[in-house]
């Protein structure tokens, strides 16, 4: 029966076998991960897929608890499909917020390379953000 080693499910993933090992041990995959006869973990496509989302869902922010209580809701099977949307409702609300946080700072960021940029093309930049003690009493004034 064919599956995927471990190796190949971290080239595929980007995370190291480490941090397989701890997904599987913290419950944190959909379906638990097959052996072979010598103890060597099996992989599936499926295994790959629910990886990649979990990679997403961290990556965007998402608890370990909140991945663990969405994983517990996906084996409960039908039924509480209401409780997997407002989890996930509720972290794309948060992850909104952060994109706006975000943009507001790239705002920030844009206008001070604007002013720079401005300054640096005019020959103007030498006065830019100056620390008033390597001024002389005469430059501050």
């Amino acid at each position: 029966m064919g599956g995927l080693s471990i190796g190949q499910v971290a080239e595929r993933t980007g995370l190291s076998v480490h941090a397989l090992r701890f997904y599987e041990r913290e419950g944190l995959l959909a379906d638990p991960v097959r052996r072979e006869s010598n103890g060597r973990r099996v992989y599936t496509e499926d295994d790959v897929d629910w990886l990649n989302m979990c990679i997403k869902f961290r990556s965007s922010g998402m608890p370990l608890d909140t991945i663990r209580r969405y994983t517990d809701l996906v084996r409960q099977g039908p039924g509480n499909e209401a409780d997997r949307l407002a989890l996930l409702r509720s972290h794309q609300d948060a992850v909104k917020a952060q994109i706006e946080e975000l943009n507001e700072c790239l705002n920030v960021i844009t206008w001070k390379v604007d002013v720079y940029q401005e300054h640096v093309d005019a020959g103007t930049a030498d006065g830019l953000w100056v620390n008033p003690s390597s001024q002389s009493a005469s430059e501050a004034s």
